[in-house]
């Protein structure tokens, strides 16, 4: 196994990650995230600790690109579907249940855990993709 083609892998999809972040858990319902402004950090709002977040988010992207493409590895999952359906998979192991439970306690709009349920699916399948294209 190259560690040059995991790498790749981890950032190929770590920084296609990140606009899709930001189409799933920015843009898309983007007013709905003030149906609820208490549920926010205070101060969150300000250009400088959006920045810091969205920064903080970004890195935290390329370690789930990292982690997927890893489980693929360590999965045998050396084909784009093969690799699809781990990464899918572990996103309903994980982030979809994740996503809804914390949408039945915390005072969210369900508009929004369903547009961060499928950034969370659209991340771990970009994730997939690029370890069963790059791994092969």
């Amino acid at each position: 196994m190259s560690y040059l083609r995991i790498l790749v892998a981890v950032l190929a999809a770590g920084t296609i990650n990140m606009f899709s972040d930001w189409l799933f858990m920015g843009v898309l319902f983007h007013e709905r995230y003030n149906r609820y402004p208490e549920v926010w950090w205070p101060g969150l709002r300000s250009k400088a600790a959006d920045t810091r977040a969205i920064a903080i988010s970004s890195v935290l992207g390329y370690l789930t690109a990292f982690a997927v493409v890893a489980l693929c590895i360590h999965g045998h999952a050396h084909s784009i579907p093969s690799a699809l359906f781990l990464a899918f998979a572990a996103w309903l192991g994980g982030p979809l249940v994740m996503q809804v439970t914390n949408g039945f306690w915390i005072k969210t709009d369900p508009l929004i855990t369903v547009a961060h349920s499928l950034g969370w699916l659209t991340r771990f399948l970009i994730a997939g993709l690029a370890a069963g294209i790059l791994l092969a």
